[in-house]
């Protein structure tokens, strides 16, 4: 079977766009810190607080970070400096491509009439951070969990017994192996810091749906969330007790891009093909007859599982462990996607390919699609769920010492950009990857520049709130989005 798949799952683009706009200026502001101190501030979370965009940490992320913007509004108010453990590379590091090849960050790229994201090279691998690491004040990590916050392993070695281990938070890392990143965090914070934001948790659920809930090894039990925030948020609290904090919860699966962009029925088949492929299935299709006529499944799930393709666009191949296990009887658990199946983003590069170079056996079509490419309707309500529970167990803590802390509610302001209801100074900030609007990176799950300077803005608000500040707010508008398409 030839290679037929041809499908466009970004909107194409028309004329060049600028990104960024105009902003109006607040003269009358007198900026305050009201009863806070923002002389040091500390930053610890995962990818979003380090500045990890477009699939890689580089450069321009880490410098239009959100934890940057706040810093630098911070300073208008006797804040002072801020130092980031700088990654030095303009591209970043996406993965391994052929010949060993390191790819970088992600950006929209267009060929043959499609626009989709796709690697740009070269990139280059982590290297040691070579300034002062006793002046840091963001020790954030990309997929930096709870659990990797607390444990030494984190920081290396670098060996296969050690899973553990997290090239990003290794290479500043101010003992590898022994110290940890919450221990960083709260050593700078004891040691003149005055003010911190704490943002982790996010990698503790959404790193096990990025990869289609398919490894439940990775996903934090309820338990072992409430004992880790606990203790990660204690340590920040113990290390300057006279210090203020803002501390920022989970974004709802829905509002990411990554399990947006690939259509459930991305699948297109001309008549003969859909023909013979249902030729192949016929036996299949036969066997769940049976069963139902034998009462081991129901008429629904007969439907459900049945396999008919059609000329045009199509429901994929897929595996579905929640099926009624009949393999007893020599037939797999499978079914096509449906309106309520989320595909991932990396499918958009594996639907319709060959499996181990046979053009007869073709991911989607004649060859299920594998967990980790697609979220089934009971999967996203586990993961919806567990970002339902853990925010609650974030909301609590933060009330439960609601005199040092503030939440800022970036699963609600998320949700607003979604429903198109956030713009500043008249521009739209919406849930996709498509410039000039766009506020998620090419990557399809962090937020690109240009909505870091709205999340600052978030922060701001929160704690002008909490304590009688007035700190300006920052211009999102004149932070950089996502670039156009190159061809």
């Amino acid at each position: 079977m030839k290679n037929f798949i041809k499908y466009s799952f970004i909107p194409l683009f028309g004329a060049v766009v600028s990104c960024t706009y105009d902003f109006p200026a607040d003269e009358t502001q007198v900026p305050t810190a009201g009863e806070a101190n923002f002389a040091k501030m500390v930053v610890i979370g995962d990818g979003i607080a380090a500045g990890f965009m477009d699939g890689a940490l580089y450069d321009r992320g880490q410098g239009n970070s959100f934890a940057v913007r706040l810093a630098e509004q911070m300073s208008l108010v006797d804040g002072g400096a801020f130092t980031q453990p700088s990654i030095n590379s303009v591209n970043g590091y996406y993965g391994m491509g052929p010949n060993n090849t390191i790819l970088g960050r992600l950006i929209l790229k267009t060929t043959n009439g499609v626009t989709s994201p796709a690697p740009i090279g070269p990139g280059e691998l982590p290297t040691a951070y070579g300034g002062n690491k006793a002046e840091l004040n963001n020790f954030s990590a990309p997929s930096l969990t709870l659990g990797l916050a607390l444990i030494p392993q984190t920081g290396g070695p670098n060996v296969p017994q050690n899973p553990a281990f997290n090239p990003y938070y290794a290479r500043f890392a101010s003992n590898p192996g022994a110290s940890t990143p919450i221990g960083d965090a709260a050593q700078a914070l004891g040691s003149s810091g005055t003010f911190f934001s704490f943002w982790l948790g996010s990698s503790d659920v959404l790193g096990y749906a990025i990869g289609g809930a398919s490894n439940p090894l990775i996903l934090t039990s309820d338990s072992d969330f409430t004992q880790r925030y606990s203790l990660a948020l204690g340590a920040m609290l113990s290390a300057n007790p006279d210090a203020k904090g803002a501390v920022a919860n989970i974004p709802n699966l829905n509002v990411l891009p990554y399990f947006n962009l690939v259509p459930w029925n991305a699948l297109p088949l001309d008549q003969g093909t859909a023909a013979a492929v249902n030729q192949g299935f016929a036996a299949y299709n036969g066997g769940l007859v049976q069963l139902k006529n034998m009462g081991l499944i129901n008429e629904e799930e007969r439907v459900l599982r049945t396999i008919n393709f059609v000329a045009g666009q199509n429901g994929f191949l897929m595996s579905d462990e929640s099926l009624t296990d009949l393999s007893q009887f020599g037939l797999p658990s499978i079914r096509q996607s449906k309106a309520s199946d989320k595909a991932t983003l990396t499918l958009a590069q594996a639907l319709g390919q060959p499996i181990g170079g046979n053009s007869q056996v073709v991911r989607g079509v004649s060859y299920p699609v594998e967990d980790v490419y697609v979220l089934t309707p009971a999967e996203q309500t586990q993961i919806q769920t567990k970002i339902d529970t853990f925010n609650g167990i974030i909301s609590a803590a933060v009330q439960a010492d609601a005199q040092r802390l503030v939440l800022v509610d970036i699963n609600a302001f998320l949700n607003r950009v979604l429903q198109g209801q956030v713009n500043f100074g008249g521009a739209v900030l919406n849930a996709s990857i498509i410039p000039p609007n766009g506020g998620f990176s090419v990557d399809g799950v962090h937020p690109n520049g240009r909505a870091h300077g709205f999340i600052a803005n978030e922060f701001i608000n929160a704690i002008n709130a909490k304590w009688g500040s007035n700190i300006p707010l920052t211009n999102p508008n004149a932070i950089p989005g996502n670039d156009i398409p190159v061809q």
